[in-house]
């Protein structure tokens, strides 16, 4: 069977190499950024930006941990240990859930078999009889749920989704990160936020698919984290209906994947693919070129999430692109495709030099701006002498206070 020839495009430019599966914090890093095409294609493609980054020569310089992994992994075991008898524990002391018998539905593996998509199948399934009204399982373990991005579909895998707490399906997310005294680190609760954010539209537009109310997902997702400085968990609910209505708005923003990549040169390239020899299948440049036919749209916020963030800085700063200095830069010189190009038009034209009629109103912006930064350098006037430096010690001879 022939696939779609936006499909075999994508497909060539990735290579043999498996895509890497695509996962909520990836499609929160593409809607922080929706105007890059170049992470669209990347992530629809499959490419493995770290790997990527580092053959360019640029290596991405942030990540977790092995540490960090490992402990997230193992407060995850203890928490789906004894068919998530600690979860189970809290949804029933803490938000009031009557749990008499527990059904888990471990979806990591359908028939022994763990292909995503067949997993995705069967956990369509099953949603599809719980959202009518079946009470056979109060807990999804990994489950996966279809999303379109950018034209393509991913398949996502929260931890677990919880059944009948208030009724409604809820997103739930295992973090390693401590809860101590109450709170928790802000910037890593609000990635999960995020996150789940992502989890909970996924979840909506499924069960609409499949006929259901979307409402029957809620709003806020379970966070479980554990206590202070021990392994014991904890539970909160997190409301996330403004991640959810600002990522669902920035998804309906991407531009199609398959669109951009039919765009590309014939020989575009990032196959990463290594010979039997152990040799790369494309030179460094291929690949250098491959990644410069596609449009990117760096801004300093990218360095936080985005593994091929100092290639992308660097082609800004040679281009002297205004949206390496900031998005609020780029904002206040629209049409200007450099600063060297702004710096040029602050000088006052020449005999027979015209400006560019959408260029007038930001021109005159950076004039005055230059003029308010000149007056500001000019040296000070000569100071007035002053009663007090009449009598100083350094006053000339023969002069005194009366």
């Amino acid at each position: 069977m022939s696939t779609h020839p936006s499909e075999d495009r994508l497909a060539t430019l990735r290579g043999p190499l498996a895509p890497e599966p695509c996962t909520a914090r990836g499609i929160t890093a593409l809607t922080a950024n929706p105007g890059c095409s170049r992470r669209a294609v990347l992530d629809a493609a499959g490419i493995d930006k770290a790997t990527l980054a580092a053959r360019l020569g640029r290596p991405a310089r942030f990540g977790q941990s092995p540490f960090a992994l490992a402990r997230g992994r193992a407060f995850e075991a203890l928490v789906k240990a004894n068919g998530y008898a600690e979860l189970i524990a809290l949804v029933r002391e803490k938000l009031g859930v009557p749990v008499e018998e527990a059904a888990v539905a471990d979806l990591n593996e359908v028939g022994g078999s763990a292909s995503p998509a067949l997993r995705a199948r069967e956990t369509g399934h099953l949603l599809d009889r719980l959202a009518a009204g079946a009470e056979e399982r109060l807990l999804l373990d990994h489950p996966v749920v279809p999303l379109e991005v950018a034209g393509r579909t991913a398949l996502l895998e929260p931890d677990a989704v919880t059944h009948r707490v208030d009724g409604r399906f809820h997103v739930v997310e295992i973090k390693s990160f401590a809860v101590i005294d109450g709170r928790a680190d802000p910037a890593k609760t609000a990635e999960a936020a995020k996150q789940a954010a992502v989890y909970v539209i996924a979840l909506r537009r499924l069960l609409e698919s499949l006929g259901h109310d979307p409402a029957l997902v809620a709003t806020e997702f379970l966070l479980v984290c554990p206590e202070d400085f021990s392994q014991r968990p904890v539970l909160a609910r997190i409301d996330v209906r403004q991640e959810i209505e600002a990522i669902g708005f920035q998804l309906s923003r991407l531009r199609r994947a398959d669109d951009l990549a039919r765009a590309l040169p014939a020989d575009a390239t990032l196959d990463l693919s290594l010979r039997s020899d152990g040799t790369p299948a494309r030179t460094d440049a291929e690949l250098a070129a491959g990644v410069g036919a596609l449009e990117s749209h760096y801004t300093p916020d990218c360095m936080g999430y985005c593994d091929l963030a100092r290639h992308c800085r660097a082609e800004a700063v040679e281009q002297a692109r205004p949206e390496c200095l900031g998005g609020r830069v780029r904002d206040d010189l629209p049409g200007i495709d450099s600063t060297r190009t702004a710096l040029r038009l602050i000088d006052t034209p020449g005999d027979g030099e015209t400006l560019d009629p959408g260029h007038a109103e930001v021109v005159e912006r950076l004039r005055a701006a230059a003029r308010l930064y000149d007056s500001r350098r000019r040296p000070p006037g000569p100071r007035l002498p002053t009663a007090s430096s009449e009598t100083s010690p350094d006053a000339p001879a023969g002069r005194s206070a009366g």
